[in-house]
């Protein structure tokens, strides 16, 4: 019988008020409150939250106030900047490439709710992976929805909402988000 914890990464229905959950997001929300709150820390000792709450964090600038759900589901690559107020729910995993920059009030959703009302009162919750490339740059308000991917070298548009997957190498913005011109 799987644990909620694989229900949630496997992307079926599970339910997020489980003690292992919420044991792992009560973490998260500690290690964010002392991150968020460091502005006086040094350098070192705010990379050593970061580690502890992602995992690998070799050359990454998060800008508080940071949030997430977990931590221990982003990937996050080298060269990474977020900058104020970003949001990553990465009840599924949210996997981030090299050289991203995201502007302030980025949210990077994994997390998603069915559809049919009978099914969300009941109260179980769905995760869909996200992916975004390397050297990609995300627009400050930014949305990106559960289950997409951003290709290799895209810009997104301030405001965007991410609906859908968009491929490497071109401009894409609005609402929702769509391919403006290609990039060379």
């Amino acid at each position: 019988m799987k644990t909620e914890l694989q229900k949630m990464l496997d992307g079926e229905l599970y339910e997020a008020w489980d003690s292992e959950l919420v044991s792992m997001r009560t973490k998260a929300k500690i290690l964010l409150e002392q991150y968020n709150q460091s502005l006086a820390s040094s350098p070192e000792q705010k990379k050593a939250l970061l580690t502890t709450l992602l995992g690998k964090c070799s050359t990454v600038d998060i800008q508080a106030p940071f949030y997430c759900d977990y931590g221990v589901h982003i990937l996050a690559g080298d060269n990474l900047f977020m900058n104020f107020n970003c949001v990553i729910l990465d009840c599924a995993l949210v996997t981030i490439g090299d050289n991203v920059q995201m502007g302030p009030c980025v949210q990077v959703y994994a997390a998603y709710h069915p559809l049919q009302a009978s099914e969300r009162i009941k109260g179980p919750e769905l995760a869909a992976p996200v992916t975004i490339g390397n050297n990609v740059w995300i627009g400050g308000g930014a949305i990106i929805c559960p289950g997409v991917t951003i290709g290799d070298n895209t810009t997104i548009g301030a405001g965007s909402v991410v609906t859908r997957s968009i491929p490497g190498n071109v401009f894409a913005a609005g609402n929702p988000c769509r391919v403006i011109k290609s990039i060379e």
